[in-house]
C-alpha cells in the first residue's frame, strides 16, 4: 500500500542533529534543557461541535476557551527563532472554530515553522481560502464513514455535516489548484465495526468526488484517560482483504495509506523499556495555554511545563517543571501504561535502535 508520505512510520532519520542532541542529553539536564522540539501539536480553541463516539480528549471537557491571538503571535516568533520546526492546529477541540485561525496560520509560517490542520472539516472560517490555506503543508480531515447515517452515529453530528465536510474540502482542493498552491489535503478515518464495510466508498469519494490526496485508514487506540471505552476491544488481526480491496484505487495522483504496520503493533505491544521522544522532540499547547510535554497525559501535572500566557516559551522549556518531567520520564516513568501506538511510537523505535539495537557492521557504511 503506498505511503509517500511516512504516515505510518515517522521522519526523524532526516534530524540527524536532533537525534544526536537527545542521545547526548540521556542523564544530563544541562544538555536536555536547550534541545526544543521539532514539532508542536496545538489547540486555537477547546470547544467541538461533535461528540465522536472514539474522541479521546473526551475527559477534558470540550472547554471553548481560544488562544490569544496577539500573545500567541509573539509565542511563535520566539518558537522559530528557538529551532522549532511545525506546528499541528488540531487539540482537544475543533481548530477552525477559531475565527482567527487565518491570521493565526499566517502568523506561524511568518515565524519560519511549517503549519498544517486536522480537523473535522464542517467549518470553514471566512478568510480561510484566501489567508490561510496558502501558508499551509497538510489538512487532514477526519472523517470516519461513508454514509451520511453511519458518520452521523459516529461523530455524533449534526444532520448534514457530512456532506458539509466533503463541500468544504472539495472547496480547499479547489481553491488549492487555482491558485497553483502546494497544500496536501486528505481524509483519515478510523477503521470501526460500524464503517468497516464502507471504506471502499470513503475511498472512492476521496478519490473520485473530492479529488483528494489521500485516505488514510487506521487503528483506534483507547485514551487511558478517556470517558469512552466503546472501542477499548476492538481487534484488527483480519484486515488483509480490505487493505487489497483498498490498494486497487491507488492512482498517480491518490493513495489509500491502509496503517497496517500500526495495526499489527496494535496487537504486538511495544519492543522498547522507554520514551525517548517527551520531553524532546514534540510538545502540546492546550487552547488554555498550558504546554504539555505528551499529548497523552494532558491535565496530568507530571506533565505540565507551563503556560505561555504567563511566561515565555524560552522560560517554559528550560525551566523547572520541565526539569523535574525530564528527570521522570528518565527514571519513573511505566510505559506500560502508556497509550498503545502514540503519536511517538515510531519514533520511540526508531531511537532505541539507535542506542541499543544496531544491526551488525554499523561502521560499514
Amino acid at each position: 500500500m503506498a505511503d509517500p508520505y511516512n504516515i505510518d512510520s515517522h521522519k526523524m532519520y532526516f534530524h540527524p542533529e536532533r537525534t544526536a542532541s537527545i542521545m547526548a542529553a540521556r542523564g544530563n539536564w544541562d544538555a536536555a534543557k536547550s534541545v526544543y522540539p521539532i514539532y508542536i501539536e496545538v489547540a486555537p480553541i477547546g470547544g467541538c461541535n461533535h461528540r465522536c463516539r472514539f474522541c479521546a480528549v473526551d475527559y477534558i471537557g470540550y472547554n471553548p476557551v481560544r488562544l490569544n491571538a496577539d500573545l500567541f503571535a509573539r509565542r511563535l516568533r520566539e518558537m522559530g527563532q528557538l529551532g522549532v520546526k511545525s506546528i499541528m492546529y488540531a487539540g482537544e477541540g475543533e481548530p477552525l472554530l477559531n475565527k482567527e485561525i487565518p491570521r493565526i496560520t499566517a502568523d506561524t509560517k511568518a515565524s519560519g515553522i511549517d503549519v498544517s490542520f486536522t480537523t473535522n472539516a464542517t467549518v470553514l472560517p471566512d478568510g480561510f481560502l484566501s489567508d490561510a490555506l496558502p501558508h499551509v503543508s497538510w489538512i487532514k480531515a477526519s472523517v470516519n464513514a461513508g454514509t451520511a447515517d453511519t458518520y452521523e452515529y459516529i461523530h455524533q453530528a449534526k444532520p448534514g455535516d457530512f456532506d458539509k465536510a466533503l463541500t468544504n474540502l472539495s472547496e480547499i482542493v479547489e481553491a488549492r489548484n487555482r491558485t497553483g498552491g502546494d497544500c496536501t489535503v486528505g481524509i483519515q478515518s478510523l477503521l470501526l465495526p460500524e464503517n468497516a464495510d464502507e471504506i471502499e466508498a470513503l475511498a472512492k469519494i476521496c478519490r473520485d468526488q473530492v479529488k483528494l490526496d489521500y485516505l488514510v485508514v487506521k487503528p483506534y487506540s483507547q485514551h487511558m484517560f478517556s470517558d469512552t471505552h466503546e472501542y477499548e476491544n476492538v481487534k484488527y488481526d483480519n484486515v488483509s482483504e480490505l487493505e487489497a480491496a483498498l490498494n486497487s484505487y491507488n492512482t498517480d495522483d491518490f493513495n489509500v495509506v491502509f496503517r497496517s504496520n500500526t495495526m499489527n503493533k496494535h496487537e504486538s505491544g511495544r519492543q522498547y523499556e522507554r520514551c525517548y521522544a517527551v520531553p524532546f522532540i514534540w510538545a502540546y499547547i492546550m487552547a488554555d495555554g498550558t504546554v504539555s510535554a505528551c499529548s497523552c497525559y494532558l491535565m496530568d501535572e507530571r506533565f505540565e511545563l507551563g503556560n505561555i500566557n504567563e511566561n515565555t516559551f524560552q522560560e517554559i522549556w528550560e525551566g523547572e517543571k520541565r526539569r523535574r518531567n525530564f528527570e521522570f520520564v528518565e527514571n519513573g516513568l511505566d510505559i506500560s501504561v502508556c497509550r498503545k501506538n502514540c503519536r511517538m511510537d515510531e519514533v520511540n523505535r526508531y531511537l532505541d535502535a539507535v542506542e541499543n539495537d544496531p544491526p551488525a557492521h554499523v561502521n560499514f557504511i
